[in-house]
């Protein structure tokens, strides 16, 4: 290393780890906020003895235990799971406006738990997380598909646009069996807009350890997405089995997308929009991208949590339309730009 590359590095590490301590605060502050704003104010000393010396005669605790937790940590895991299955899909596809939400692999993970929840009523929530990776699984094989048909093979664009046709097409598939099943539609309709409201820990308890081994087996991968971001012979040439490192990074994908959808439903944008935020005003190292929109993911999350239940108290917005509006400007300004990702 020479003179001049070494104050580079440096100063790039010390950005990242910068960025890195910085996003933790937020992630504790957003945290605690989660566990103290809403209908009924709970003060932080009430909050931090909830989470550590609870008491089940204070009602303030109570609502913490029972209500404020359980969503606080379930945006967390998910916020998370969607940052960084965004990240591997903007890398694997080389392509800036690629997600879960706009490649049509949320959408096809909706249809099926509907169809599987209409045609199986009694259907647990492991199944349902199996069906929901289906789901993805089915939704992004035929977005590849899609994207590879006609002269020149894949192209960004392409993707795009099969992964929007796909969405359409899912979301009409999933009015239609709403139709036939009007007496299901109240069970199923948070998957349709995305809310954390009214679930418990038990019925996420299921699906944490898939988004939690899908979170760290990501961690792990930098390095081999930074190599396979020089070009498929290049990697090739430094020893890197591409088509592996794909398939990898593919499952992860329907892991941590499928997983989040069969926990919480829809939630748009947010996979798009976080990598970007954290390219953009910190690193695009892989190794420090992944792990730190996993953390922005979970912050966004959690603020988007916060506003959803304050802007119409005592009702509250769904979640996967507060996400939808902080990131439908960017994704248009996105499309605009139409700059090439890596």
């Amino acid at each position: 290393m020479t003179q001049t590359q070494q104050p580079s590095t440096t100063s790039t590490l010390t950005r990242e780890t910068t960025a890195l301590g910085l996003l933790v605060l937020l992630f504790a502050a957003a945290f605690f906020a989660s566990l103290t704003m809403g209908q009924y104010p709970v003060s932080l000393h009430d909050a931090f003895n909830a989470l550590f010396h609870f008491d089940e005669n204070v009602v303030e605790q109570i609502i913490v235990i029972t209500s404020r937790l359980p969503r606080t940590i379930m945006a967390c895991f998910v916020g998370a799971a969607l940052g960084i299955s965004g990240v591997l899909m903007q890398a694997v596809t080389r392509n800036p406006l690629a997600s879960p939400s706009i490649l049509g692999i949320n959408s096809g993970a909706i249809f099926l738990i509907v169809l599987a929840s209409t045609l199986a009523p009694h259907l647990s929530i492991h199944g349902l997380i199996w069906v929901g990776m289906a789901g993805a699984a089915l939704a992004g094989g035929i977005v590849y598909l899609l994207g590879s048909l006609g002269s020149g093979g894949l192209t960004p664009t392409r993707l795009v646009l099969g992964g929007a046709a796909l969405t359409a097409l899912f979301v009409s598939f999933t009015q239609a069996v709403l139709v036939v099943n009007q007496d299901g539609l109240d069970r199923i309709l948070f998957w349709l807009a995305g809310s954390l409201a009214g679930r418990d820990l038990d019925s996420f308890l299921p699906v944490m350890p898939y988004i939690a081994a899908g979170i760290i087996a990501s961690l792990f991968i930098g390095r081999h997405v930074n190599i396979l971001m020089s070009g498929d012979d290049i990697a090739k040439g430094l020893g890197q089995n591409t088509a592996i490192l794909k398939i990898t990074i593919a499952g992860l994908v329907i892991l941590l997308a499928g997983s989040s959808v069969s926990a919480v439903g829809n939630i748009a944008f947010l996979g798009l929009i976080v990598p970007h935020i954290v390219r953009l005003s910190v690193t695009g190292d892989h190794r420090w991208l992944i792990p730190l929109s996993g953390l922005a993911g979970a912050v966004l999350l959690l603020v988007s949590d916060i506003i959803a239940r304050q802007i119409i108290m005592p009702e509250e917005l769904p979640i996967g339309a507060m996400t939808a509006i902080l990131g439908a400007p960017l994704f248009v300004l996105l499309a605009r730009r139409n700059f090439a990702y890596g």
